[in-house]
């Protein structure tokens, strides 16, 4: 019988997908991240074929040594940062992701956060249950029209281009867009105009929407001097992975007016955020909630599992990047 171990409990359509396969699943029976140690000893308790993680679970080569049994490593996620790609290579396991899963949801949260810092949402919440409201006021808590505004769109996979979607079709926004490779669809669909460099995107935005995976490539690529090429009246999103942004460099941005606001779903030091940030009036901070749909996990469980039978019944793994 094929052994599949996941790595913390995931919704049932995903596991009983493996079960009806006639797979053997566990699942950790912690509410929470494994440590790398308890992870390995876990892994070590049986010969597992597969295993199915999430992106709080760092697999690097001295993991994948203790399961040398292991065929795919699943990743819950949309990104793969956390699992070794050289490593998984050379030992030939498969690591997959769920790229169409919650893709969508992400797009909307996105445009959540443009929305509650351009209409100063949540600054109006407090405002209100701190009983400072005494009446309408015209030089009351001034918000960003975007209608006519550029959207500039860092990264244009699934995501971005939905984020596009939505600025050009929802709102009436410009867009201008980077990325490594040239997105012909979009510049047809969106009137979407294409920039050789993140520098020159920067530049022009008036809002900034980074989708990219977390690569050696990609982290800081927001830091200290590409913020200073932001207009002092420019919003960042980052709905990607934390460290794409220098997240010290963003609080010293934020403070001294560099750019305008910040709407954050991930963090550089997740779950910790880095001094100062969230005592900023100017940041809407959410708690990687993004992708957090009932139907997008469900979604993932399904898509995670699928990419497991797939790889144990001698099928490329439908969403495969590694192997």
């Amino acid at each position: 019988m094929k052994k599949v171990f996941i790595t913390r409990k995931i919704p049932e359509t995903g596991i009983n997908l493996l079960k009806e396969k006639g797979y053997e699943v566990d699942i950790s029976p912690e509410d929470r991240p494994l440590t790398k140690g308890e992870l390995i000893n876990a892994l070590k308790a049986k010969q597992y074929d597969a295993v199915l993680t999430l992106l709080t679970d760092t697999i690097d080569a001295e993991v994948m040594d203790s399961a040398p049994t292991v065929k795919i490593y699943a990743n819950y996620a949309i990104g793969f940062n956390n699992i070794s790609l050289d490593e998984a290579k050379k030992r030939n396991i498969y690591v997959t992701n769920t790229p169409g899963g919650g893709a969508d949801r992400v797009a909307e949260h996105t445009w959540a956060l443009i929305l509650a810092l351009s209409c100063r949402i949540v600054e109006g919440d407090s405002y209100m249950r701190n009983g400072k409201y005494k009446g309408w006021d015209p030089m009351l808590l001034h918000g960003t029209k975007l209608a006519g505004k550029t959207l500039g769109i860092i990264g244009t996979g699934k995501i971005g281009a939905d984020v596009a979607h939505r600025g050009k079709h929802g709102f009436d926004m410009n867009i201008a867009y980077y990325d490594v490779v040239r997105n012909e669809s979009l510049e047809k669909d969106f009137q979407a105009v294409f920039y050789p460099t993140v520098d020159e995107v920067l530049k022009i935005a008036d809002v900034v929407s980074l989708h990219v995976p977390l690569l050696d490539s990609t982290r800081h690529l927001i830091n200290s001097d590409r913020l200073k090429m932001m207009k002092s009246s420019t919003y960042l999103i980052n709905t990607s992975r934390g460290p794409v942004v220098d997240e010290k460099a963003l609080v010293s941005a934020l403070q001294n007016g560099v750019i305008k606001g910040a709407g954050l779903d991930v963090y550089e030091f997740e779950p910790d955020l880095a001094k100062g940030l969230a005592e900023l009036p100017n940041v809407v901070l959410t708690p990687h909630i993004a992708s957090g749909t009932e139907e997008a996990r469900h979604d993932m469980a399904i898509i995670s599992a699928s990419n497991i039978i797939d790889a144990l019944e001698g099928v490329t793994p439908r969403n495969q990047v590694s192997y």
